[in-house]
């Protein structure tokens, strides 16, 4: 049977949080069906001898289609927000009742009968809605190809851009498309292993850059921020990616950037070495120089890097004024760029893709875990550490079980007899949760310690504390989101999208620009999902 419910909007019913109740008869039984405001009931019918087992509810139109279904079981089931057992009354409903089902046909309303002859319940589809429909990327007006100018703000913790009017990042997000809840980075949330997934698409164990700092256990070499060698830095960046397939680029700083490898060897006019006194607005101008050369000569993939607000966040937290006054500063040289560009007449053209690394959180001194502490379970040699904070990573000598090692910390940091031991917990790489996709890596160490947001480790107690701010914690925190905001021909216009991971930019802007991408870890399905079809 089918009972037909009136609407005032064709809304899902789990928006309708208050209910209010309705009965059925079922036999020798009443039992209550709960129905969610703004509906109410226009028809219902139920033959006497109906045992009712199970409802389920779709929508039709503006009809709410309520769908019962005959089981050996008179019992009513239906989920809704508060299951309470009703006491069913013991009398049977009217037998006279039954003889005014056929009047109520004869007077039944035509345009509700139209309804009454709708398919048997187990024949009912209620089609899906249709897709929104979205317009065709924009033709480009003056430039002959497509070019991209990926910008990256350090340390930009997605919130960030409403801690002031920012006019010139609001205009980018209305203008553009954003990650609706902020940008996913990738584990470890810091500087140098995000920068390079995003320009490779590839998880820190595939690129391996695994850390801002760390040893190759077969080598013996240390990993700096200023080592260039290529075989520190595995994949192929975008950079590279054009080059290989005779296309210019040109980078203004950007973590590997400097490494020549494949057909990239970091040319003087296109390819800056990282300098942070560069003045902010000197690097924007050298970026717009670029759209000042002839047509063939303008490059087609851009790099543009900022060092703040992640400068400030170190030092002061999230939550501090020169905060604010960091994010007006990066909004200023996106306003830059952007007047720059509509100066050139090809802002329209151009696509530009504002983002950031990682997040930022709030550290103070009663958030420390000191791994001196952990002795009366076993002592953790200085040497044996290669990273304490955010990233706790332990490469015991060969000889050492890495497995004992992992219990007796864990035993420690459980007792209840380790300052905030509760807020650390030691893992085997391999039994890392999957999600980080981080244990393939032999350059990982054996040992990796995950602390909860705001948790830091340190070797010994100390009398120097201070306050501030840090990354680097899972991913999964709200507080390590950053920002994806992107404006240009193949971007929707005040669109949002569900956040991603940083790995999926790679195939994005290989997309816009036709480039062959080398194998990475993002979805080649992506980019239909946000850009808009070129044809």
């Amino acid at each position: 049977m089918v009972a037909i419910a009136r609407t005032k909007s064709c809304q899902p019913i789990e928006s309708h949080p208050s209910v209010r109740i309705l009965t059925l008869y079922s036999n020798s039984n009443y039992s209550p069906l709960l129905i969610p405001p703004p509906y109410f009931v226009s028809f219902l019918l139920i033959p006497p001898s109906t045992r009712i087992g199970r409802i389920s509810v779709a929508i039709n139109g503006d009809f709410l289609l309520l769908r019962l279904f005959h089981f050996s079981s008179s019992s009513l089931f239906l989920a809704a927000p508060q299951r309470r057992p009703v006491e069913p009354y013991h009398r049977s409903p009217p037998p006279h009742l039954l003889l005014l089902v056929p009047l109520f046909f004869f007077f039944l309303p035509s345009s509700l009968r139209h309804y009454l002859q709708l398919p048997r319940p187990r024949h009912l589809r209620i089609p899906p809605p249709p897709p929104p429909q979205r317009t065709l990327a924009r033709p480009l007006a003056k430039l002959p190809r497509p070019v991209v100018i990926l910008v990256s703000s350090d340390g930009f913790r997605f919130g960030y851009q409403h801690k002031a009017p920012n006019p010139n990042l609001h205009r980018l997000i209305a203008n553009g498309t954003e990650a609706d809840e902020g940008l996913i980075p990738v584990y470890p949330t810091l500087t140098f292993p995000n920068h390079y997934s995003i320009v490779t698409g590839l998880y820190p164990a595939y690129h391996g850059i695994i850390n801002n700092r760390f040893v190759d256990p077969v080598s013996g070499e240390l990993f700096t921020m200023a080592s260039h060698e290529p075989h520190w830095w595995l994949g192929a960046p975008l950079w590279e990616a054009a080059a290989d397939q005779g296309l210019r680029a040109a980078t203004f700083f950007w973590p590997g950037s400097e490494v020549r490898k494949g057909s990239w060897d970091c040319p003087p006019r296109y390819c800056q070495h990282y300098d942070g006194s560069v003045p902010f607005e000197q690097r924007v101008d050298t970026v717009l120089g670029y759209f000042d050369l002839p047509a063939d000569e303008i490059p087609v993939f851009i790099t543009l890097y900022f060092e703040d607000p992640d400068y400030q966040g170190h030092q002061v937290g999230p939550d501090d004024p020169q905060i604010t006054a960091a994010v007006a500063r990066i909004d200023q040289m996106l306003g830059r760029l952007i007047d720059g560009l509509e100066k050139r007449g090809v802002f329209e053209d151009v696509t530009v893709i504002l983002v950031g690394d990682h997040g930022m959180v709030g550290t103070c001194d009663k958030k420390l875990i000191f791994l001196d502490d952990l002795s009366p379970w076993i002592e953790i040699p200085h040497d044996w550490v290669q990273s304490t904070t955010p990233v706790l990573a332990i490469r015991p000598p060969e000889g050492v079980s890495t497995v004992e090692v992992v219990a007796k910390m864990n035993e420690g940091l459980s007792s209840g007899k380790v300052e905030n031991g509760n807020y650390l917990k030691m893992f085997l790489k391999e039994k890392l949760p999957e999600r980080l996709h981080y244990s393939e890596s032999y350059r990982i160490p054996p040992i990796i310690g995950i602390l909860e947001e705001g948790y830091k480790v340190e070797m010994k107690r100390s009398k120097s504390r201070e306050c501030g701010g840090a990354h680097g914690y899972d991913n999964a925190f709200s507080s390590m989101r950053t920002i994806f905001m992107a404006h240009g021909p193949q971007f929707e216009r005040g669109r949002k999208v569900p956040s991603f991971e940083n790995v999926e930019i790679y195939n994005v802007i290989t997309t816009i620009l036709k480039l062959k991408g080398a194998p990475n870890n993002g979805s080649s399905a992506f980019p239909a999902s946000i850009l808009l079809s070129s044809s």
